[in-house]
């Protein structure tokens, strides 16, 4: 597989996320936390005249919790934690060849840019809801390591095998692998819920 270049045949201008958060550099930290939590996201693009200025992750986030008291953390601006070196992506890039990019820098999300403009963000996650077999390419060539529990990888394994069908849940209408229960199309949480 060295040396070759694979295709998926899909962009990732469109699957990247449209509405992805952004900042600007000099918000303090725990102004940031506030936000991931509210808006349930990791990470959060840093942007000053609508240029990519780096991006903040909880993990910084979380380390500056460990080392800093809590005094210090409303004078911690996102800048000073923030990644600053950024892999970045075209959105006219093949998903095989965003996959590659986060293999090499070791990150799960790739911001998606344009003339230093962000336009949108990448992460694995879409990856992998929209072209599942991919899993077995990242998980088989050690691309990434990714902290799932155990149940939740043996669930993912389990839906691979099954080839679930992917779609809206008609009950939660998130986009999830869905079970066809009482005649309905739902995810798995739906179901358990049930």
């Amino acid at each position: 597989m060295l040396g070759i270049i694979m295709k998926i045949g899909v962009k990732v201008g469109d699957i990247m996320t449209r509405d992805f958060v952004s900042v600007k550099p000099e918000i303090n930290i725990i102004d940031c936390a506030k936000i991931m939590i509210k808006k349930r996201i990791g990470s959060l693009v840093l942007q000053e005249d609508n240029k990519l200025k780096g991006l903040l992750t909880e993990r910084d986030i979380i380390w500056a919790i460990t080392k800093k008291s809590i005094e210090d953390l409303k004078n911690i601006k996102a800048n000073d934690l923030a990644n600053k070196k950024i892999t970045s992506i075209k959105p006219n890039a093949d998903l095989y060849e965003a996959l590659q990019k986060m293999r090499k820098s070791k990150y799960r999300w790739l911001p998606v840019v344009v003339k230093e403009k962000v336009i949108g963000f990448l992460t694995l996650k879409d990856i992998l809801r929209i072209e599942p077999s991919l899993f077995e390419i990242a998980h088989s060539q050690g691309v990434f390591q990714i902290k799932e529990e155990e149940e939740k990888l043996r669930r993912r394994e389990m839906r691979m095998r099954r080839s679930l069908k992917e779609g809206m849940c008609e009950e939660c209408g998130n986009f999830d692998f869905l079970y066809s229960t009482d005649g309905r199309l739902i995810c798995e949480s739906c179901r358990d819920a049930m």
